[in-house]
This record gives C-alpha cells, sequence and structure tokens, in this order.
C-alpha cells in the first residue's frame, strides 16, 4: 500500500503511462492491476504523519520483455538508471512514478 497525495493522479498515471488497470476506487484508497502485478494507494491519515512518500526503497517488477517496455517508458518517465545487465543476474531499468516513489522493471539475463 503506498500513501500518495492525490488518488486520481496515481491511478491515471499508472494506468496511461504505465499499462495498469484499475481494478477499484472508492474515496481515499484505489487498487490498479497489471498481469498478476497489484498495487494499493491510500490517501494519507491521522496515523501517520505524510509530506511525501517515506519508503526509501524500491518497488520490484518482474516483466518478460524489459526492453520493450524500457522503450515504451523511457521518454515519458523520470529515470532514475537506463536499462542495464547486473552481476547478479537481471536486467533492469528504474523510474520514479508520479509521486516520486521509484520503481524497478527487470528479468533474468539468459
Amino acid at each position: 500500500m503506498m500513501t500518495v497525495p492525490d488518488i486520481g493522479q496515481t491511478v491515471a498515471f499508472y494506468r496511461d503511462t504505465l499499462g495498469f488497470t484499475c481494478a477499484n476506487q472508492t474515496e481515499g484508497w484505489a487498487v490498479v492491476r497489471k498481469d498478476e502485478a497489484e498495487v494499493m494507494f491510500a490517501l494519507p491519515n491521522q496515523h501517520i504523519s505524510f509530506a511525501k512518500p517515506l519508503f526509501t526503497g524500491s518497488f520490484y517488477f518482474r516483466t518478460d520483455d524489459v526492453d520493450l517496455l524500457w522503450e515504451q517508458l523511457k521518454n515519458s518517465v523520470t529515470v532514475v538508471y537506463p536499462v542495464e545487465n547486473f552481476d547478479y543476474g537481471m536486467r533492469e531499468f528504474a523510474i520514479l512514478d508520479n509521486n516520486g516513489y521509484c520503481l524497478q522493471f527487470g528479468q533474468e539475463v539468459e
């Protein structure tokens, strides 16, 4: 569950930029899906102070064609690092979503 300041803008980014579909949305909450991935968003609540995303890691999505996805996204997103092969056997890239959360996309190097 990602805390976001605007559900509508976040759903629009994941739908229009990343190709997810909105599976459910209510006031203050939404869930989007693509293939086997599901991501939930919620507005800040009284239990946690929220000025911006607090998550210091990244959300990792495995894909069957990382190069195709890179070509589709690279010119319409903020790139953290471009597609490359890593010693641990993954080919991947990372971007920021509209809230500043880091999203990584990768597949195993064959």
